[in-house]
């Protein structure tokens, strides 16, 4: 793989004083975030949070019995790609053949490729690389007749394509975004798979997502409705020999529920579904690997809550205080107009606001040179409002609460995010510090 040389005009963040660098050398130049001359706004990943999620979310799939293949686009990253195959993820998850000549460069032999494949560009992309990597597993997902015929077409014009490309059925649901609606349907497609000379059907998949509401008991009974179809279909499947593979894989799951469908994926404690070759349950969860300050944490409350009452198909866990936010927005007070409102050099072009503004979670005053200058921010501090470049902090008291700090122009504020994926798209790298702010390594992304 071609690493990128890191240079501050190329990569927002990056110090324009120091000398052009690949991200394995970053860790070795004694930098702290806390330099006077560091440049804001930048984006941080703290390592400890890194490592305690990479941990903790293999360990809960372990107790569930499934597999982790974690949706790489959260990240785009090579260095966190490595980093989950290294802590024992099946795979990683893609959205695109691009996505995924980026995991097989990164180390990955098998993915997911959760998102429909028909053009012929991206299957004379993904040919190219089942030839280029021997022994890549990377089954794409298919829903309807007119795609199959889209893939037989250029099937008979690409005679070099290999045994016929690995499918996974996908079920969806009503007013959602991809997937067969009606299982009866879907079996008649399972049938004309199996077929099929161009295609292999290895399994079936399905997203719940976009449906999660925070309210446990529905999204309890959405997850359960919802695996319950995936296992009758396989069933089906199974029973009329219409599998080609020498496992099933049955894969589902967003950030948002990963607890409800890592029980749900291999069937209930008392009811596991047995087929006549091995099951693998792969959750997909991309998030868990920053978490945030928003949407995932109120989400992932809940999840900790499940988890201490009721464990994992049953079974005890102590999943300790959860996952940990590790991705940190750093910016700049750069004015103060008026009476209770900061403006802050970060706006849209740098964090996510697609699910949540930004939240403030920590200051230090522009001469702070250590960790422990940094303080917590008072509990009314908010984010109103963001422009391309600026964020509108208010520090305005509210009845009850003490004014607290009085930021100052120069003043540093820590912001934490809501919704990864559209803040990593943001950034082309990111230091990697530990938790006294020295920056130990550095990422990048491919967006």
């Amino acid at each position: 793989m071609t690493t990128p040389v890191l240079h501050a005009s190329t990569h927002k963040g990056y110090p324009a004083w120091a000398p052009p660098l690949p991200a394995v050398a970053v860790g070795q130049q004694g930098w702290h975030l806390m330099q006077p001359d560091w440049p804001l706004p930048c984006a941080v990943l703290k390592a400890s949070a890194l490592q305690h999620n990479l941990a903790w979310m293999q360990q809960l799939v372990a107790q569930a019995g499934v597999e982790l293949a974690p949706h790489g686009k959260t990240t785009l990253s090579p260095e966190l790609f490595r980093a989950q195959l290294a802590a024992g993820a099946w795979g990683i998850t893609v959205a695109s053949i691009g996505q995924l000549a980026l995991a097989a460069e990164s180390g990955a032999a098998r993915a997911v490729i959760a998102n429909q494949v028909l053009l012929t560009h991206d299957l004379e992309w993904l040919t190219r690389l089942l030839v280029q990597y021997p022994g890549l597993q990377a089954p794409f997902l298919i829903d309807s007749l007119q795609q199959l015929q889209a893939i037989e077409r250029f099937a008979a014009q690409h005679p070099c394509t290999p045994q016929g490309f690995d499918v996974l059925l996908e079920l969806g649901l009503s007013g959602g975004r991809t997937g067969c609606r009606d299982d009866a349907e879907a079996l008649e497609l399972a049938r004309a798979v199996r077929a099929s000379t161009a295609v292999r059907l290895v399994g079936l998949e399905c997203y719940e997502g976009l449906w999660a509401t925070g309210d446990t008991q529905a999204d309890t009974a959405l997850v359960e409705t919802l695996l319950r179809r995936v296992h009758e279909l396989a069933a089906r499947c199974d029973a009329e020999n219409l599998f080609q593979g020498s496992e099933i894989l049955l894969t589902a799951g967003g950030s948002a529920v990963f607890d409800l469908v890592a029980t749900a994926l291999r069937g209930a404690a008392d009811q596991p579904l047995i087929l006549s070759r091995p099951v693998r349950g792969l959750l997909r969860s991309g998030c868990y690997l920053t978490h945030d300050h928003g949407t995932y944490k109120r989400l992932g409350t809940l999840v900790n809550q499940r988890l201490a009452q009721h464990g994992l198909n049953g079974r005890p866990w102590g999943c300790g205080s959860g996952l940990e936010a590790a991705l940190q927005i750093w910016a700049a007070v750069q004015s103060c107009p008026e009476s209770g409102l900061a403006i802050l050099n970060a706006g849209k072009r740098d964090l996510s606001y697609d699910m949540g503004l930004p939240t403030p979670i920590a200051w230090c005053p522009a001469t702070a040179t250590e960790a422990a200058d940094v303080s917590p921010v008072p509990a009314h501090w908010r984010i109103t409002a963001l422009n391309d470049q600026h964020a509108y902090l208010s520090t305005m008291p509210v009845e009850g609460m003490a004014g607290g700090a009085q930021l100052q122009v120069g003043d540093r504020v820590v912001l934490g995010i809501s919704h990864p994926c559209t803040t990593f798209d943001k950034w082309r790298w990111m230091p990697l510090v530990n938790d006294g702010l020295q920056v130990t390594g550095a990422i990048t992304t491919r967006f």
